[in-house]
């Protein structure tokens, strides 16, 4: 893992060649990692605003940001966990609890159940 946290999500995706020109195969299955933003700065919302109990909250939307990421069309994707270190996580929290209201939840674990399940892995 080269950053302190990053998302993974399962991603199929297909080949569309040129005319008088095919693939074999067609499809292929992929997991694309996106770095996680760090507590409190820009984007570091994206679990909130893509991920519901551990997994995509809007297939279509996810979806288009993996299209717009890899370049191709995609046909699925899953969000799979977010990986992330100690140091990291303890910082998310920090953040979550600074604002619980963001999250209309009682405490940080709801928050972190609500969006993300049980899919942390701590490495």
């Amino acid at each position: 893992m080269d950053a302190p946290a990053r998302y993974a999500f399962r991603v199929t995706f297909r080949l569309d060649p040129a005319q008088g020109v095919t693939t074999e195969p067609g499809r292929f299955e992929t997991t694309l990692y996106r770095a996680a933003d760090p507590p409190g700065e820009d984007g570091w919302l994206f679990f909130r605003d893509n991920c519901w109990r551990g997994n995509v909250a809007d297939e279509g939307h996810v979806r288009q940001l993996a299209e717009d990421a890899l370049g191709v069309p995609v046909e699925s994707v899953s969000f799979s966990e977010l990986q992330t270190s100690e140091a990291y996580l303890d910082d998310l929290k920090a953040a979550i609890a600074a604002d619980l209201g963001a999250f209309n939840a009682d405490n940080v674990t709801e928050v972190l159940s609500k969006y993300l399940g049980s899919s942390i892995r701590v490495e």
